[in-house]
């Protein structure tokens, strides 16, 4: 069993069923999943996308300044954030909203010190607010707070239960892979995450784990090392 994780959430598995913003259902399912690992003693740090409220990027191509729109970007997962840990609270479960720019009181200043004590007390870390600079994206910014917090895996809660050959949506001759390279995911141009926090993955062989956090269990699965997503490893 992983003794520390760091789970990176998706903005737009926030949305659940709704076309914008958060399916109150689909929060409470992710805060059971998450107490459940928590009560098992695993260490969690989590950080969550934006891109269910707004998205830097798209933000630029509609005629927003881009640092302005990746800074908006950035406030989008503070709410996210906010939002998960209401549902984790609501259930008992201790936990901490941290941020990467100074935004107290509505959580204190991100530190890699502060955030491994806070685990230590048994607190699940939500670090919100992405790297806090424009153009890195949240997937570079849970690969950063992973290799800081020292986590055992990098965990990727996603719509799909994995990597596949092509876009399985899209595509259905697609085919999983239960395990991949970083070195085969760039060559293969798969779009597991971004270039830069791949890189950094592999510069700092943090293992990367893809899997479907939409079904509930799952993660407790994964957890439990039941091989249901893809493991990407040097």
């Amino acid at each position: 069993m992983y003794k520390r994780i760091l789970l990176k959430l998706s903005g737009e598995s926030l949305m659940g069923e709704k076309g914008y913003g958060i399916d109150e259902n689909r929060l409470a399912d992710y805060a059971t999943q998450i107490q459940n690992i928590a009560n098992k003693g695993v260490q969690i740090g989590i950080v969550i996308g934006g891109g269910n409220i707004f998205r830097g990027l798209s933000g630029a191509q509609k005629g927003f300044d881009r640092v302005k729109g990746d800074q908006m970007g950035m406030l989008a997962t503070v709410i996210n954030s906010l939002a998960l840990c209401s549902a984790l609270e609501a259930i008992g479960q201790k936990v901490r909203v941290m941020t990467s720019v100074r935004m107290e009181p509505i959580g204190e200043l991100y530190s890699t010190a502060a955030a491994l004590r806070l685990m230590d007390e048994g607190n699940v870390v939500i670090i919100a607010g992405g790297t806090g600079n424009p153009y890195f994206t949240t997937d570079t910014a849970s690969v950063l707070r992973a290799i800081e917090i020292k986590a055992d895996v990098m965990m990727k809660g996603t719509r799909v239960d994995g990597i596949y050959t092509a876009d399985p949506e899209k595509d259905p001759t697609a085919t999983k892979f239960t395990e991949i390279t970083y070195d085969e995911v760039l060559t293969r141009n798969l779009r597991v995450m971004d270039l830069t926090a791949i890189t950094m993955c592999r510069e700092n062989k943090m293992p990367i784990y893809v899997f479907d956090m939409d079904t509930v269990g799952n993660l407790e699965k994964v957890i439990n090392d039941e091989p249901i997503g893809t493991l990407v490893k040097p």
